[in-house]
């Protein structure tokens, strides 16, 4: 357990920010599901529409830092390939 008063205090903040940080990061993994779900039903132009969405979900959380941006780019890149692969 922390011992000073400022110890104790970062120890409130950091479980805090981790609830936040685990509910922004389940809304990333929520959009990913959303486009994912879109591909595999075979709508090219509503698969568009829902990554078009969800690319600002995900910059946002690159931006915010929960997510690496290379990570964020590295998901983008790869829904993108697969709505292009569609017929």
């Amino acid at each position: 357990m922390a011992n000073t008063a400022q110890a104790r205090k970062r120890a409130r903040q950091a479980v805090k920010q981790n609830v936040h940080n685990t509910s922004l990061r389940s809304e990333l993994r929520t959009a990913i599901k959303k486009v994912a779900k879109a591909i595999e039903v075979g709508d090219k132009a509503a698969a568009q529409a829902v990554f078009n969405a969800s690319t600002s979900v995900v910059d946002s959380i690159a931006d915010k830092k929960i997510i690496h941006k290379n990570k964020a780019a590295r998901h983008k890149s790869r829904l993108s390939a697969a709505i292009k692969a569609m017929a």
